[in-house]
């Protein structure tokens, strides 16, 4: 029995109904506040589990511009990390990928996932449209119409928001996608033989950027939260337990997999959390069923050695929120219309360098030594041609987005 209507909490219609409050929803809604288009946002987590979940760590040029034009740079610049290049790891050598030399200027931030997060919430709350958390959307309706519903729970009453627009940024397993018609899309996907077995520790990093080491033994990220907070990552079977990872045999691994006839001590200290991350590749085409639109990972997934799950996102809806701009002032729906398109782009160029990046650096459990020489070839033709380095610098600091923030006509 479905539970009792009540007079919803927040507005029965917005222009635009946006599904999750992760970092994608709420950097649309921010800049949709903006350019004064109003929405509302929908997120079945509490506050306190939203600004807690462990994602990515990396912000692309493109990003980062984004997040300060819209007001939310504060905090970001005083407290995240520039990194202006990273290092490659592979047979016993090291070798730095300078990006400011190899891309015009441009670099990357480490900037916890948790923080953008909480930053885009504590706005919202305080100027933006409504923020509800504990609401559960349960269906998109009227899907093909241009007055779409979602359905959602909310104190234990069910609820109806109508909408313009709903935008789903609920993630691959969220509703949104279930309002498009299976015969309307089409999704591409690739799994992987391998995951990432993924801790936090209370330790400073071993090196002042990040290293990706490529070994016989299996792949190694090391990485960062904060100048006392390591992030650290092996590559590891698909079903691995964490428990079957004890501390002292994760820095053991992490040691073996990063040696190098260079100078390099790895710093170790109490780790405080592990979990597995499974790898995939998965892309739904188009990115959008008459008013309904998918963005972030309810598109998209990409395997998170390229760092752009996150980038794509915020690509995905700083794209939106031009397009409804731009149907709000002029009224027409041409960069709507191409918005699928344009993001798509993007997206496949993403996921092109995100599986070089995976397909490079970790051992296939089936590889070859032919495959292991295949793969050595390819990061030390890197190492040694500037135009090598140079296209893997232009996608790791990200390509421009093709536009800015916030069109200055709408602030």
């Amino acid at each position: 029995m479905r539970p009792a209507f009540s007079a919803p909490p927040t507005p029965a219609t917005t222009t635009v109904g946006i599904v999750g409050g992760g970092p994608a929803g709420l950097l649309l809604a921010r800049l949709l506040h903006r350019s004064g288009i109003d929405c509302v946002v929908l997120e079945s987590r509490d506050r306190a589990y939203v600004e807690q979940r462990q994602r990515a760590g990396i912000l692309e040029q493109g990003t980062a511009d984004t997040l300060r034009a819209c007001g939310a740079g504060e905090r970001l610049d005083r407290e995240g990390i520039v990194h202006h290049g990273i290092r490659l790891r592979f047979d016993r050598r090291s070798h730095r990928i300078d990006f400011p030399s190899l891309t015009g200027g441009r670099s990357v931030l480490v900037y916890a996932q948790t923080e953008v997060v909480k930053d885009l919430i504590a706005l919202q709350l305080a100027e933006g449209p409504p923020l509800v958390f504990g609401a559960r959307a349960l269906a998109v309706e009227r899907a093909d119409t241009e007055r779409p519903v979602i359905r959602y729970a909310h104190q234990g009453r069910e609820h109806a928001l109508t909408c313009d627009y709903v935008v789903g940024c609920d993630g691959f397993h969220g509703i949104v996608r279930d309002a498009v018609p299976a015969a309307a899309r089409r999704t591409y996907e690739r799994g992987y033989p391998y995951s990432w077995l993924g801790v936090l520790a209370d330790v400073p990093p071993s090196c002042d950027e990040l290293v990706y080491a490529h070994s016989e033994r299996g792949f190694a990220l090391f990485s960062m939260r904060s100048p006392t907070v390591s992030r650290l990552y092996l590559q590891v079977p698909n079903g691995t337990d964490p428990a079957d990872w004890p501390d002292e045999r994760i820095w053991d691994e992490l040691d073996a997999r990063s040696a190098t006839d260079g100078p390099w001590t790895l710093a170790r200290g109490p780790i405080t959390a592990k979990s597995v991350l499974p790898m995939r590749s998965v892309v739904t085409e188009p990115m959008r069923y008459g008013r309904v639109l998918l963005a972030g990972d309810a598109a998209h997934i990409v395997p998170p050695t390229g760092a752009k799950g996150l980038n794509l996102a915020a690509s995905d809806v700083t794209e939106l929120a031009h397009a409804f701009a731009h149907l709000k002032e002029t009224g027409s729906t041409e960069l709507l219309d191409g918005w699928s398109d344009t993001c798509l782009r993007r997206v496949w160029r993403a996921e092109q360098f995100s599986y070089f990046m995976t397909t490079t650096l970790h051992t296939d459990p089936g590889q070859s030594a032919f495959d292991t020489r295949l793969q050595l070839a390819q990061l030390d033709r890197i190492a040694a041609s500037g135009p090598a380095a140079a296209e893997l610098a232009e996608n790791y600091t990200g390509l421009p987005f093709a536009r800015a923030a916030v069109p200055t006509s709408a602030r």
